[in-house]
């Protein structure tokens, strides 16, 4: 198997070769192994990429900034598709965080400097000190759950900042959790046309399309019936994990789609596959269910 665990150094790595490229033929030695001894973030990007050359420069001083504590490995997607294509990217900037040999978090778009110093962080442990940020507090009590104190925040956020795209983004998320599907469509029509293809807006519309899917795909529990007696019946499967998905259970959901994947990778062309990443997309790359369905779905394709 391609991705396995293994022990991480007590001690930084040394500081020198931060920054590098890699390939589809070097990414296990680049990556894969590098990040038993460190943690490694993997910049997804393209020539012809605007954010891209926003993000990549701030990506770097941060990284040199951790004096070692983590390396930044690039990845052109044009030249190098292989591997972003298994790990389900569609959009880039895309930045994954490996540790041990596995994606442990990741980030779509080109976020700000203090995003990715926190990004980091959570890698590593605390760089320097910095205000408590209402962004963070919002998305950490949606994780739990807590849909009216995130959009409590959310709102807070907004009402000095109206076009704050992770502040509508985030609303709009907390809507859809709590069920309220047109309250989330009014809010996303209030991001400006400049920004409806940043990449939490077009997460929260897949999260929108998502549990609209949910209600089409019929009763739970005649769906489990199906699986129950024919384990081969891929799309009662399918349409089960849609349906788990509706009912917030993430994990389950997405076990079901890698399921379908370890037994019939080409079932209805790749489309557990697919559906399993337009769940990432919904939940966001931080998300838990997200990072583990990632993990799983790496050790499929890269075994």
């Amino acid at each position: 198997m391609l991705l396995t665990e293994g022990a991480v150094s007590a001690s930084p790595a040394p500081a020198g070769n931060l920054v590098s490229d890699t390939t589809d033929k070097t990414f296990m030695k680049d990556v894969i192994e590098e990040s038993k001894t460190r943690p490694v973030l993997v910049d997804f990007w393209a020539p012809w990429c605007g954010p891209c050359k926003t993000l990549t420069p701030v990506l770097e001083k941060v990284v040199k900034a951790a004096k070692g504590k983590v390396k930044l490995v690039k990845m052109n997607i044009d030249e190098h598709p292989q591997v972003s294509q298994q790990l389900g990217i569609q959009s880039i900037p895309t930045v994954f965080a490996f540790k041990n040999g596995q994606p442990v978090d990741g980030f779509m778009g080109a976020l700000p400097e203090n995003q990715i110093l926190a990004f980091i962080e959570r890698l590593i442990g605390k760089m320097q000190g910095g205000e408590i940020d209402l962004l963070k507090s919002a998305e950490d009590a949606l994780s739990r759950g807590e849909t009216s104190t995130a959009a409590e925040i959310y709102a807070q956020v907004l009402a000095e900042d109206s076009e704050n795209i992770r502040a509508l983004s985030g609303l709009a998320r907390a809507h859809i959790e709590a069920g309220n599907l047109e309250h989330a469509k009014a809010t996303l029509a209030l991001v400006p046309k400049t920004r409806e293809n940043d990449a939490s807006v077009s997460a929260a519309r897949s999260a929108i399309k998502l549990a609209e899917q949910a209600a089409s795909v019929g009763d739970l529990g005649e769906l489990e019936s199906k699986v129950a007696a024919n384990a081969l019946d891929h799309q009662a499967r399918f349409d089960l994990a849609i349906a788990l998905n509706g009912k917030g259970q993430r994990d389950a959901a997405a076990d079901h789609l890698l399921e379908i994947i370890r037994r019939d990778r080409k079932w209805n062309e790749d489309g557990a596959r697919k559906q399993l990443v337009q769940f990432f997309e919904a939940w966001g790359a931080a998300d838990a269910a997200t990072i583990e369905g990632r993990k799983k779905l790496s050790s499929i394709l890269f075994s």
